[in-house]
């Protein structure tokens, strides 16, 4: 459990009982815990600090751990939350993974069930800062070039430099970073998608979604396939179905706005998504 050293858990439970038990579980294998009784409260310390994982008991006080979860993806998109509840049903379950949840824990589950699912969104959560520092450091290195380069040219022309203006400094950084999917350009960090002169933004999920079925364009791939690579967890076919179902459909409704690409992603019924050719009329 050395991995899970430092790493930050917030922990929002209404019952003192479960939260301290569930605190102490975490600590013992070496997660910082920070405690929280109510939804506003751990808002309030979500906008102070950062944490690695949110865990909290769907039923709450005034603002449930559903609305929650929304709040917190609307923050912050890569935000990792696990769910948790004594009394289940499948809208609840739905809305969590529809809402961007990590995992969902049925009460009673046992310490061990609780780190496992508490260390499978660790990991998630530090594939995706990795992913953060990776593409950061590309940009910051890419525009350290463009700035150099064009200080040489100025240079050599024998003309005063002037700064580069944010909007060419924006263009030099997606150009260098993109993704070439035929006419597209997918811009990893920036989360955009550019034809011609066009551009979209999309939210993480989506461009993942959009960059694995452009990487796997020969074949379909099943929705199943689709969670665990896009989202970073198991699921079955038909829970999986369900949860990739609207960002399917809100990539579609984006790519739209670029012309005719949003019949991009067609649905292989019973199956799952692939890539369609760029121009093909395929519809959901």
């Amino acid at each position: 459990m050395a991995e899970s050293r430092l790493m930050q858990v917030l922990l929002v439970d209404h019952d003192g009982v479960s939260r301290y038990t569930l605190s102490k579980a975490l600590e013992r294998v070496g997660y910082i815990v920070a405690e929280a009784s109510f939804a506003d409260q751990a808002l309030d310390m979500l906008s102070r600090q950062h944490y690695d994982l949110i865990l909290t008991e769907i039923y709450l006080p005034e603002i449930d751990g559903i609305e929650l979860l929304r709040r917190v993806k609307a923050l912050a998109p890569d935000a990792v939350v696990i769910l948790i509840t004594g009394d289940p049903s499948v809208e609840t379950a739905v809305q969590a993974f529809r809402g961007g949840a990590q995992d969902y824990l049925v009460k009673p589950c046992s310490s061990d069930d609780i780190r496992i699912a508490v260390d499978r969104g660790i990991a998630r959560a530090r594939m995706l800062m990795r992913r953060r520092r990776m593409i950061d450091a590309i940009e910051r290195n890419v525009f350290e070039l463009a700035r150099e380069a064009a200080e040489s040219a100025a240079t050599s022309d024998g003309k005063d430099h002037e700064p580069m203006p944010q909007r060419a400094r924006d263009q030099v950084t997606s150009a260098a970073n993109a993704l070439v999917v035929g006419p597209l350009s997918l811009v990893p960090g920036r989360f955009q998608v550019a034809a011609g002169a066009q551009s979209i933004s999309l939210t993480p999920t989506e461009f993942d979604l959009l960059a694995y079925l452009a990487a796997h364009r020969n074949r379909v791939v099943s929705c199943q396939e689709l969670v665990s690579e896009v989202r970073g967890y198991g699921a079955d076919e038909t829970e999986a179905r369900e949860v990739m179902r609207p960002h399917v459909s809100n990539l579609r409704r984006k790519l739209r706005q670029l012309g005719q690409y949003g019949k991009l992603v067609v649905n292989v019924r019973g199956i799952g998504y692939r890539l369609g050719e760029l121009d093909a009329e395929n519809q959901d």
